[in-house]
């Protein structure tokens, strides 16, 4: 017993901190690719990894080389495959170590007042506009993104460029506007674009009523640091996507709370 605990591998701080700092990488994974395509992609290249290693055992020369080619390029596969996921992943601990994100905390914790009532002045006009939308049941997608990529939208939206206010975001969404079929993009203190099509989330677990505009408000917030309103144009309802996940029949205050926080 005496020689056991002798043989028995001594465990510092720094193993703990690598257990924990892994499991917390393989969470953040989890919680990317949860509820998406991607995760039965990736159950799949388990299965082919574990057959493998089987197959390798049992001495099954063909199926061996046949799996080991599907392993040997298996880096390059997981990227190409996950591409969106890992450019998630990559915003993600992006976002995390920004330091223009503690600047901002920073401001908000020793100028918290100031910080409040300028944010209000800047949601106010659109928490006003989407009352109005809401109230004639005008279907709506609003992002907003904290770094604008020119690529990604101007390649499919209208450079709009203009101070935000109640009545030009109210304007865009009307029916009769040629510009109400798509999202506005708001950064920058600015309506950037409008008439945007956005990528669609491919998570198969939404909710049956969530048609174009929803997916299209989950799907940015998913590739892109960003958040979004989404008006429904049946029912009026407000949700709101963040990260992927999405907030449904949200009231007013709750919006203000989530703006004061995220824009």
């Amino acid at each position: 017993m005496h020689s056991f605990f002798l043989n028995f591998p001594k465990i510092t701080i720094f193993d703990i901190l690598d257990v924990v700092l892994v499991a917390f990488i393989i969470y953040q994974l989890y919680n990317l690719i949860r509820g998406t395509i991607a995760a039965n992609i990736f159950i799949g290249f388990a299965v082919i990894f574990a057959m493998n290693f089987i197959v390798n055992q049992l001495h099954m020369k063909l199926l061996t080389a046949i799996l080991g080619k599907f392993v040997d390029v298996g880096i390059i596969a997981v990227i190409v495959v996950f591409q969106q996921e890992v450019r998630r992943f990559l915003l993600l601990v992006g976002k995390n170590a920004s330091l223009q994100r503690n600047k901002a905390w920073w401001q908000y914790f020793f100028g918290k007042k100031e910080v409040e009532k300028n944010n209000y002045a800047r949601i106010k006009p659109i928490i006003d506009a989407c009352k109005s939308l809401k109230q004639t049941k005008t279907g709506a997608l609003i992002v907003f993104a904290k770094y604008y990529d020119e690529q990604f939208y101007q390649n499919s939206c209208e450079v709009v460029e203009a101070k935000i206010s109640k009545r030009l975001l109210e304007s865009i969404f009307q029916k009769t506007s040629p510009l109400h079929d798509g999202a506005v993009v708001i950064a920058e203190n600015k309506i950037k674009s409008a008439s945007c099509i956005l990528p669609l989330t491919e998570k198969t677990d939404l909710p049956a009523q969530f048609g174009l505009r929803h997916r299209a408000g989950i799907g940015v917030t998913e590739a892109n640091e960003a958040t979004a309103i989404i008006i429904s144009e049946e029912t009026g309802e407000l949700s709101y996507a963040k990260q992927g996940r999405v907030k449904m029949n949200i009231s007013f205050a709750e919006l203000e709370k989530l703006l004061n926080k995220d824009f």
